[in-house]
């Protein structure tokens, strides 16, 4: 079983449970960070000192720091983490459901797992780090679908100019117009609505500046 362990969670009670799902699997180092910089400049330490961590279980969100941060995210921190030691095992325990966001963490920064936090949550999470520990990768049978071939979400170049633009405050039509000009397809008032549709629908978002702001977030625009 994995030996030392960094929890990267800014909710105190969150961290209790978390604590108790680790000291019922007898892991003997388990530490704790509340926000992202202070989580890597921990795992960095452990790294200098050849005495690196096995795991980090880490939330996404956090709570903003009155000191100025470096890292503002679970993505930001996974990702860093990584760079620095490629060895180390990183699960996700969050309450975020939004499928993008699912695979971008599972496809692109490899996560190993990716625990809802849920009635279930503590259970699971024991679960994952068992799984993840001999090598297998595990994720909430109820987010399972996002990662489906059938089901996966690709972000076009198109769509990156229709977020760009709509980020700059046009409307569909106008965003039509600018696509028949510069002979981008397809440009009809339609066929942008319905990719909209779509984006807000991938994305959770209940209108379309809802939907700038989260694409914002995704650094995708």
């Amino acid at each position: 079983m994995f030996k030392k362990v960094l929890i990267a969670e800014d909710t105190d009670y969150m961290s209790s449970g978390i604590k108790i799902a680790l000291e019922g699997l007898q892991i003997p180092v388990i530490e704790y960070a509340q926000y992202c910089d202070e989580a890597f400049l921990k795992l960095k330490k452990a790294w200098l000192n050849n005495e690196p961590f096995d795991l980090l279980i880490s939330d996404l969100s956090f709570v903003e720091n009155p000191n100025p941060q470096r890292l503002h995210s679970g993505e930001e921190l996974i990702k860093e983490a990584k760079e620095l030691q490629p060895s180390l095992k990183t699960i996700v325990f969050s309450i975020e459901d939004k499928p993008y966001r699912i695979q971008h963490l599972c496809k692109i920064l490899k996560v190993n797992a990716y625990v809802w936090k849920s009635i279930h949550g503590q259970k699971e999470l024991k679960k994952a780090i068992s799984l993840v520990y001999n090598g297998s990768f595990f994720i909430t049978s109820k987010l399972a679908h996002t990662l489906r071939t059938k089901e996966t979400f690709e972000i076009t170049d198109y769509d990156v100019s229709l977020l760009k633009y709509l980020a700059n405050g046009l409307d569909q039509r106008e965003i039509s117009k600018e696509f028949k000009e510069q002979k981008v397809k397809p440009c009809s008032i339609s066929s942008v609505e319905k990719r909209l549709k779509i984006l807000k629908e991938n994305f959770n978002a209940n209108n379309p500046t809802q939907l700038v702001a989260i694409t914002k977030d995704f650094g995708l625009i």
